[in-house]
């Protein structure tokens, strides 16, 4: 069984270029590019995290009636990521990097809870263990700077 249709699966593995690209030039490219690099991968993170919390958000108001609750826990990774994108000139970038990595966990554990509508939900692992192990290899230079 493929992870999801072909057309689907090529979107989404050029959508998920950016965690791993980025996280490698903030690792270990030029360090004229390490702001830049870093900067790239928290707002991708945020962009991401808004375009799954919306994919969520379309699942849930396809029920009849939709579940206010998981409506609501649909917009709390995105607004998470926001947050993070918001505190990036306040906090040092490991913390955010680690709320990062955090909120995609989080989103993942949510995807599998019972009654939720995970339409691909092998390919939501594979996203999330990607985006989670660029942002780990970016935290990992953080802490080492």
């Amino acid at each position: 069984m493929p992870l999801a249709p072909t057309p689907v699966l090529v979107l989404a593995l050029v959508g998920l270029s950016g965690f791993p690209v980025a996280a490698a030039v903030y690792a270990f490219g030029p360090p004229d590019l390490r702001f830049t690099a870093i900067h790239v991968l928290l707002t991708w993170s945020a962009v991401i995290l808004g375009f799954l919390g919306g994919i969520r958000w379309s699942q849930e108001t396809d029920r009849d009636p939709p579940r206010f609750l998981r409506l609501a826990a649909a917009m709390l990774p995105p607004l998470a990521g926001g947050g993070l994108l918001l505190a990036r000139d306040f906090v040092p970038a490991d913390w955010i990097l680690g709320g990062f990595i955090v909120t995609y966990l989080a989103a993942w554990l949510f995807d599998r809870a019972p009654q939720t509508l995970a339409r691909y939900p092998a390919l939501m692992t594979l996203l999330t263990f990607s985006a989670c192990v660029s942002l780990a290899l970016a935290l990992e230079k953080a802490l080492r700077i």
